[in-house]
């Protein structure tokens, strides 16, 4: 079998060209450009059966960063496994909200809740190295995965297992982010993303559960003047505004995704808490 006919077979099996190209890639351990220019090159039967299996994955729905183990999240190159959701394009708009000037000091505390891959915190991280960076997962896997991330790069976080901020209780932090599950437990959507991590998918028959916790517990960790942005549904702006509001947030504002839909609401914290 030739690397043209793997890509054919790919196709029939509902692979789209791009991701069969980048599967063949990482099992030859060849560029893309190099698949392109080598199309009449043999496989081995080895490795067309190993193929093979990848592709039927893909097909059902795996995504393609666990199966080649790797994801580009605001310039770094992080591993990823089925401990963690797979990072997404429009969270670097919650990276990009906060590393605009918000006042956070040159040696600020920032919070990651909810880190999985530690994807938030290691790219805050990078772009903003004398920031101080705490990042929480209740899954002591997702900590794994993100410490090891995080010693990949050579980024030094403070990688902490347990639920929201239970393991930070008494400290105060500039700036808190989290990109919690915000999906309602019945959304149909869930199907194609049976493969990752549940839990952190999913909140309540609204998908607003997490999201109302983090707000009503924030304003006791933030110090004076610091922020809280969280990333939420589609379909959510104006709900997780609304719980801004209520437990005394202000200046709350909004950032839109890749596609203009506003994905990420935040505000300053109340004081006196």
């Amino acid at each position: 079998m030739t690397l043209q006919d793997a890509l054919r077979q790919a196709a029939a099996q509902g692979v789209p060209r791009l991701d069969a190209q980048l599967l063949l890639g990482h099992l030859l351990g060849r560029p893309r450009e190099w698949l392109i220019a080598h199309d009449t090159d043999l496989l081995s039967p080895e490795q067309a059966q190993a193929f093979g299996k990848l592709c039927a994955q893909r097909a059902d729905d795996v995504p393609l960063a666990y199966l080649v183990g790797h994801k580009e999240f605001h310039g770094l190159r992080l591993a990823v496994s089925p401990a963690t959701l797979v990072p997404r394009p429009d969270t670097e708009a919650l990276v990009e909200w906060a590393l605009e000037p918000l006042g956070v000091p040159p040696t600020g505390a920032v919070l990651d809740l909810g880190t999985g891959s530690g994807c938030i915190a290691l790219a805050l991280k990078s772009s903003r190295p004398t920031w101080t960076l705490t990042a929480i997962d209740q899954s002591a896997d997702a900590i794994h995965q993100a410490r090891a991330n995080g010693a990949h790069l050579g980024l030094p976080v403070e990688w902490l297992t347990g639920s929201w901020f239970e393991p930070v209780l008494g400290r105060r932090f500039d700036l808190i982010l989290s990109n919690p599950p915000y999906i309602a437990e019945a959304d149909p959507h869930l199907e194609a993303l049976r493969h990752e991590p549940q839990s952190a998918l999913t909140s309540g028959l609204d998908g607003l559960d997490d999201l109302r916790s983090l707000v009503a517990q924030a304003p006791h960790h933030l110090n004076p003047g610091g922020w809280l942005l969280l990333e939420h549904g589609h379909d959510q702006a104006e709900a997780v505004a609304e719980l801004l509001r209520q437990a005394g947030f202000h200046d709350i504002q909004h950032r839109t995704d890749l596609s203009g839909i506003r994905r990420c609401t935040g505000g300053r914290g109340p004081s006196g808490r």
